[in-house]
């Protein structure tokens, strides 16, 4: 089945891109909205807009009655969920479906199979790909954490069976530690996701981030290379890059192609990323977690393999087997992402709504900008503070390091403070530009490096 017309069902730079990706196919446009949200860009762009309920998220976006009745109501044939929000929610998709419409993602079994980090971590087992030393599942309360934590050795990582983003997370040095953190880390996981079941992992220590971006049409499943997502600040991704530097050529193969096998032990359908801690010191990589949706950092895959993946997603969820095969697929170069925020750096990273009083994008070759923005807007304080994102290419990750920081000069977002800043001094920091940098490295960089390389002595930790 074609998709004639397509219900955004989501907000920010992502229903931006999503919408731009409908339209380079044809595809008519409905942007939902919230009551705080009615003059975004999304908005403006679409062929059509449906206000779904007032500021909140549980009233609006993350209401699913509200957004199939839109849905419904536009006579829309699909529904793409951008990333956050009921992106992976697997009774979500279910809902779209069950109204005869096409949820632009995996199924909804496969949302909760590779949601579930306890599940997803098994499966990964079923396809061979290497996995952290951890509890096999959810340990039964803290008696059993103390036991298996005794087992694996200290320091462990306590980690939410559900749900994803860094919540219901705690690193735990001893006993002592766990006895505290356990409770609290499955109040916080019950609250974000409704499961407070935890299980428990080994720490590796100055371990990367790399993850997988995988693609698949039920039958053909194909990876887009690898991308490093280490620069992280509260386990949020601030930085990301393509492909991962650091990684020999046969590592990066085994890597991906361990990504592809567990795409295909799933029957996996859309786009997805498999995430991975690389051990440094080892040369080892370990399974995370499957994120069950198109990722903010997608578009430095796309920069590299020069492959629109949003536009993959429509035609593959239209019924379309994948365009291309494994040998079509080649990494070119170099990308280096940063998410612009706002937020306030050097005022311990301050939420910053308010009004864009002016706005100059940097542009040439190998740049682009992914934003919400336009002069005049005002941001909405009911929202992840996310405005857009700098992508840069060029031949060498060297010479990308030095387009990033002209690129970055030449950004000029006024009204509010932004992390254009932080990033700035990230791209010309020797040991971002050597790649001497591990998942910790950002937090202690934030408190003995940043303030100088700013000039600035605010608090910033």
């Amino acid at each position: 089945m074609t998709i004639g017309a397509v219900l955004v069902a989501n907000r920010g730079e992502i229903a931006v891109r999503v919408i731009k990706a409908a339209k380079a196919l044809g595809i008519r446009t409905v942007q939902v909205h919230s009551a705080a949200d009615a003059d975004m860009l999304a908005v403006r762009l679409a062929d059509e807009a449906v206000n779904i309920g007032p500021p909140a998220p549980k009233k609006s976006y993350l209401n699913i009655e509200a957004v199939i009745a839109a849905a419904k109501a536009a006579g829309v044939d699909a529904v793409h969920p951008g990333y956050g929000f009921l992106s992976e929610n697997g009774d979500f998709a279910d809902a779209v479906r069950d109204a005869g419409m096409i949820f632009i993602g995996p199924s909804g079994d496969a949302i909760r199979t590779l949601g579930d980090k306890v599940a997803a971590r098994q499966m990964a087992k079923r396809a061979g790909v290497p996995t952290v030393p951890g509890s096999d599942g959810r340990v039964a309360g803290l008696d059993a954490a103390r036991l298996f934590a005794g087992e694996i050795g200290f320091p462990v990582m306590l980690k939410a069976a559900a749900g994803g983003g860094g919540r219901g997370i705690r690193i735990v040095d001893s006993i002592a530690q766990l006895e505290q953190q356990f409770p609290l880390a499955s109040a916080e996981a019950l609250a974000a996701f409704g499961d407070g079941g935890l299980y428990l992992e080994k720490v590796i220590a100055r371990a990367r981030h790399v993850e997988v971006q995988i693609f698949g049409d039920g039958q053909n499943f194909v990876h887009f290379f690898e991308r490093e997502c280490s620069l992280q600040r509260r386990r949020q991704k601030v930085w990301e890059e393509a492909p991962a530097f650091m990684l020999p050529a046969d590592m990066r193969e085994r890597l991906c192609m361990s990504a592809v096998a567990l795409a295909r032990e799933v029957g996996y359908r859309g786009a997805g990323t498999v995430e991975y801690l690389y051990d440094d010191e080892t040369g080892d990589f370990y399974f995370i977690e499957v994120n069950t949706r198109i990722q903010v950092e997608h578009p430095v895959t796309e920069m590299i393999t020069g492959f629109d993946l949003v536009q993959e997603m429509f035609k593959v969820a239209g019924g379309a087997a994948l365009s291309v095969t494994q040998r079509d697929i080649a990494a070119t170069g170099h990308a280096i992402e940063c998410r612009i925020n706002a937020e306030d750096p050097f005022k311990a990273f301050q939420p910053s709504p308010g009004t864009i009083t002016s706005l100059s994008v940097p542009e040439g070759e190998g740049i682009r900008f992914d934003t919400m923005l336009y002069e005049g807007y005002t941001i909405p304080p009911f929202y992840d503070s996310l405005l857009g994102k700098l992508i840069v290419h060029a031949e060498t990750r060297e010479t990308c390091l030095e387009k990033l920081a002209a690129a970055l000069t030449a950004l000029a977002i006024e009204g509010v403070p932004t992390t254009v800043p932080l990033h700035l001094a990230l791209a010309r920091d020797a040991s971002v530009g050597k790649g001497a940098f591990h998942t910790r490295f950002l937090e202690q960089w934030l408190v003995h490096d940043f303030p100088a390389l700013a000039g600035r002595t605010q608090e910033v930790a």
